[in-house]
């Protein structure tokens, strides 16, 4: 495996709020997680760096005691990701300047031929196989409901007013439901991990043709691009790149 990871400030914030952590492959496992904070002055880059920061330190210090399951690897992200909310959640309620203050988080262990995924929020993964490129995370968001619902298109979410508005978060309430998935990861197969700064700014054809002309690039090539389009948020994105051929 292959990792590839960036963040940027973008055009219109005073700081930026995202925070990630890569990994390096260990024993054939690699830990990826993306966070993107919100709530105040330094409220969002403060909730961030504690989820990410607990969730990594979360799995990292169980990963080895576990029997490798699909069940037990899910049953790990799970309990990162309450971890994490718990950590940041009595940190907002120690501080009244914190108030509020929340993250999105993805969390993406590689291990094997697959990936298991922890989502909540309005950041994304997305897997490129074969010249396609599927999301395969869900929004936790009002605008994400709007489509489910079919009140709107998925073309009218991508400049809906309100496509900002999240339904869920990590660390606003005592308990979270976050979404626990495993998919397939196998050699060819990229993945690409971001922040709404750049999903706001991109449409995913267009992301697509980035990553695929040169993967190795693509994280700086794609920031360039969400900047040039206006950069109204904080931009980060995780990149790996599957290319170990002995994974069948």
């Amino acid at each position: 495996m292959q990792a590839y990871a960036k963040t940027d400030i973008g055009k219109a914030r005073e700081m930026n709020q995202d925070f990630f952590y890569v990994s390096e492959e260990i024993n054939g496992m690699r830990l990826c997680i993306l966070a993107d904070g919100m709530g105040g002055y330094k409220g969002g880059e403060i909730a961030s760096t504690l989820a990410t920061a607990s969730a990594r330190n979360y799995i990292q210090k169980r990963f080895e005691d576990i029997e490798p399951t699909m069940e037990n690897i899910q049953e790990l992200i799970k309990g990162a990701m309450d971890y994490a909310n718990e950590v940041v959640y009595a940190e907002s309620k120690q501080n009244v300047e914190l108030d509020q203050m929340g993250t999105t988080l993805e969390i993406c262990i590689m291990y094997g031929h697959k990936m298991y995924i922890g989502h909540i929020g309005d950041s994304r993964i997305y897997r490129i196989r074969k010249n396609i490129i599927r999301r395969i995370t869900t929004d936790h968001s009002y605008v994400e409901t709007l489509v489910r619902d079919g009140t709107i298109t998925r073309e009218e979410a991508f400049y809906h007013p309100k496509k900002n508005m999240l339904m869920k978060a990590l660390g606003c309430t005592k308990t979270i439901e976050p979404d626990i998935t495993a998919k397939g990861f196998l050699p060819g197969d990229i993945i690409l991990m971001c922040s709404d700064g750049l999903t706001n700014m991109l449409q995913e054809e267009e992301i697509y043709k980035i990553i695929t002309k040169n993967p190795k690039n693509a994280c700086e090539k794609l920031i360039e691009r969400a900047n040039e389009q206006g950069g109204y948020d904080n931009i980060s994105v995780i990149i790996v790149i599957n290319d170990d051929e002995s994974i069948q």
